[in-house]
């Protein structure tokens, strides 16, 4: 593939809000296999680290998203490129690569590795998620019981159970839900916090058809399964930034008149000792 059949195939995954370069580096690099740059919007490929055509477009799937990140953040990426949101826009473009036959979906190949995928879904996620979910079913009965002989739960859950209160709110909550426990424990968790139950059957149903967790979280916040966010209006970026500004202004102004008051009582301590001696 040349870099004029690699930016067609990106194409059809998505069309741009502005438009992107493919450009090929001709090199071979040991750091990267490619790199996006925003201020000239290039996508470079060091096609020299491929022997595979599936894996260089893996590597520009991979650059166009931080393009299409980009472009709903005004053309800027942040010092912190991946993201959440970044991460959930690559695993939807990948989904309809793979879709449209231009990425060839390689986990699905290795016949070891599918089995060795179920034995990890069935004796690991399912059943840890069926541990903490029978565990929210006995709390609530430890809770139950600390009502009934007049003893506080959230104590029972401090000093006898020694666990976090966040911990087992999550449990009894994934038990109260009826959580699918296929997703295993930290997709449960997420789910758990979910307090909309149409939202939350929603993204459960979403994880079950193999969306990814980040893909499910972008589209809890409103919006498709991994679509680039809607760009920010500027007055409310503004605003945002300067309260951002004056709560720091104002921890540094605290911590300032504490030093101050540091300094006074030590140089205090200073003359006292002098006039000792």
């Amino acid at each position: 593939m040349n870099q004029d059949d690699i930016k067609a195939a990106l194409l059809k995954l998505e069309e741009p809000p502005l438009d992107v370069t493919v450009l090929f580096s001709g090199k071979k690099s040991k750091r990267v296999n490619g790199l996006y740059k925003p201020e000239s919007r290039e996508i470079i490929i060091h096609n020299r680290n491929f022997t595979d055509d599936n894996l260089l477009i893996y590597t520009a799937i991979h650059e166009y998203a931080h393009h299409l990140h980009a472009c709903s953040q005004r053309g800027k990426l942040s010092t912190r490129a991946h993201t959440a949101e970044f991460w959930a826009m690559l695993h939807r473009l990948l989904a309809i690569a793979e879709t449209k036959g231009i990425y060839k979906n390689v986990f699905a190949a290795s016949p070891e590795l599918s089995s060795l995928t179920e034995i990890i879904r069935q004796q690991y996620l399912r059943e840890n998620g069926s541990l903490v979910k029978a565990l929210g079913m006995h709390l609530f009965k430890a809770q139950e019981l600390c009502l009934a002989i007049g003893g506080r739960f959230e104590d029972y859950i401090d000093r006898v159970l020694c666990i976090p209160r966040a911990a087992a709110t999550m449990a009894m909550k994934m038990h109260h839900y009826q959580l699918n426990p296929a997703l295993g424990a930290d997709n449960m968790r997420f789910l758990a916090g979910i307090t909309d139950p149409e939202e939350r059957h929603t993204a459960e149903t979403a994880l079950l058809q193999g969306n990814s967790p980040d893909m499910v979280r972008a589209a809890s916040k409103g919006g498709a399964l991994g679509a680039p966010p809607s760009p920010e209006d500027p007055r409310e970026r503004l605003e945002k930034e300067k309260t951002r500004l004056e709560r720091t202004i104002a921890s540094l102004s605290k911590r300032l008149e504490a030093l101050e008051q540091e300094l006074e009582q030590y140089e205090d301590r200073l003359r006292k000792a002098a006039g000792s001696a």
